[in-house]
């Protein structure tokens, strides 16, 4: 059964005129009455009386006329919402994001819904490394990560995160004293299964400034590792990001010296075409605080 067939029994059960009906489906009245009684013939009844006043309704068209006008309906709205998919306005968009997007990732996706409502948007806090072989899957569509990423990946840079030391209140460290005292701290680590980005960032600082770290403890999450941190048990090097969830009685201290900052961008795969997802990027490059970065 041809969904034209269904149109035309529908718009000439509306109208009631064979003229009417062919001028607003813009065909002729025989391709009309064609159309018509393929369908009568596929159904093996009569769906319309013709006589002086036009085109009447049988009792079996009158039956089906209701359940016709769904399914044409139906077929209307799937055009409608196909072509909407296509140009990447409608449909489901999966992102990932980390601690250092954890302001930022929810922003732009605010806005990007103010500006496409019918795109329905799944956030999930994933380590970087788990998005680059999600996003690889095809399983995400948008990664907020740290940069650099590896091809056939591509991204574009957002954000600077920095190293930061969570302390103790308690412990009334000292900004301008800290990096003389820091191996004779308890240090805290994220364990790298979790956070293999900010381990090596962490060892990298470590390196760089030739220290010798007193590690005490690891902690499979961030938010485990401030929950020590503020039970005094000792210090820990996090992102800059952590003041958007630290509890009261840690203090943030910045850090000086080499590899202390990353970048954190957006990132995509572009062997994978999808307008729903470069619609968000052109969004998430728009609203991106600071000039605009390359694309990496």
């Amino acid at each position: 059964m041809d969904i034209r067939q269904l149109r035309a029994f529908v718009v000439l059960a509306e109208q009631g005129n064979y003229r009417l009906a062919a001028e607003l489906l813009c065909i002729t009245q025989p391709a009309l009455s064609k159309q018509i009684q393929a369908l009568e013939t596929l159904l093996g009844a009569r769906l319309f009386n013709r006589g002086r006043q036009g085109a009447q309704l049988t009792a079996s068209g009158q039956r089906l006329y209701p359940e016709a006008q769904t399914l044409v309906g139906q077929h209307m709205q799937f055009q409608q919402r196909a072509l909407r998919v296509v140009k990447g306005e409608a449909g489901r968009l999966a992102i990932g994001f980390g601690l250092s997007s954890f302001h930022l990732a929810p922003q732009l996706v605010a806005s990007f819904r103010g500006r496409f409502p019918e795109v329905a948007v799944g956030l999930e806090d994933l380590p970087s490394e788990r998005q680059y072989q999600l996003l690889l899957r095809g399983e995400l569509q948008i990664g907020f990560v740290r940069l650099p990423v590896n091809a056939p990946l591509q991204a574009s840079a957002l954000l600077c995160d920095r190293l930061v030391l969570a302390a103790p209140t308690a412990l009334a460290l000292r900004t301008e004293t800290l990096m003389r005292q820091f191996n004779s701290l308890p240090l805290l680590q994220l364990t790298p299964k979790r956070g293999r980005g900010l381990s090596d960032q962490s060892l990298r600082f470590i390196a760089a400034n030739q220290l010798t770290p007193n590690v005490v403890q690891q902690a499979g999450d961030i938010q485990t590792l401030l929950a020590l941190v503020a039970a005094g048990i000792g210090v820990a090097l996090l992102p800059h990001s952590v003041t958007h969830i630290a509890p009261a009685g840690i203090d943030i201290l910045p850090l000086s010296g080499e590899q202390t900052e990353w970048q954190v961008g957006i990132a995509w795969n572009p062997q994978q075409p999808d307008a729903l997802r470069d619609n968000f990027i052109q969004v998430a490059l728009a609203g991106a605080p600071g000039d605009k970065p390359p694309v990496l």
